[in-house]
């Protein structure tokens, strides 16, 4: 049973609508009117009992967060589920699975390290790869229009998955 929801991004205004902060997104999304407080290096609130975290140490520094909250709650790996962007996945599809590679992913390596474990599960938000260019000025990149309506229909798509998840693949194309 998932315990912990931690959704990945970056914290500051520059980020805000990047790439990078698809999991920020989401959370954003799904939980308009949370009351949100300072625990743990993050931004967090309840729902249902779960407890749900927004790090706000840069995404490379998850790992710092998630460890606190885990220890402090007495979780197993396997409790918990972290949300982030993937750029191995296209745009609008999302797939939820546990454990898994890394995918050079450095808030992943992070959260695997602190914790000692990559038995986590993990709700991968695609965001594509770029053709050319620099990784990482793409995912510190905001998205194009017509990109924030596939994520936001996405992001609709996701919500039930988010109440009871269970490893499967989700598209809007």
């Amino acid at each position: 049973m998932i315990k912990l929801l931690v959704f990945l991004g970056n914290p500051g205004k520059e980020y805000r609508e990047t790439r990078h902060n698809a999991g920020f997104l989401l959370a954003d999304s799904i939980y308009p009117t949370a009351s949100w407080k300072m625990k743990f290096h993050s931004m967090m609130t309840e729902d249902g009992g779960r407890k749900i975290l927004k790090p706000m140490t840069m995404m490379n520094l998850s790992g710092t967060a998630v460890s606190e909250a885990a220890t402090f709650y007495k979780l197993k790996a396997e409790e918990i589920l972290i949300i982030h962007d993937d750029l191995e996945l296209p745009l609008g599809k999302a797939k939820l699975q546990k454990g898994g590679g890394l995918q050079g992913h450095n808030g992943l390596r992070s959260i695997k390290e602190r914790i000692g474990s990559a038995d986590f599960f993990r709700l991968r938000i695609g965001i594509g790869r770029p053709v050319h260019g620099d990784v990482r000025l793409y995912v510190t990149s905001p998205f194009k229009k017509d990109e924030a309506i596939i994520l936001s229909t996405l992001f609709d798509r996701l919500r039930p998955l988010i109440a009871s998840p269970e490893e499967k693949e989700i598209s809007v194309k």
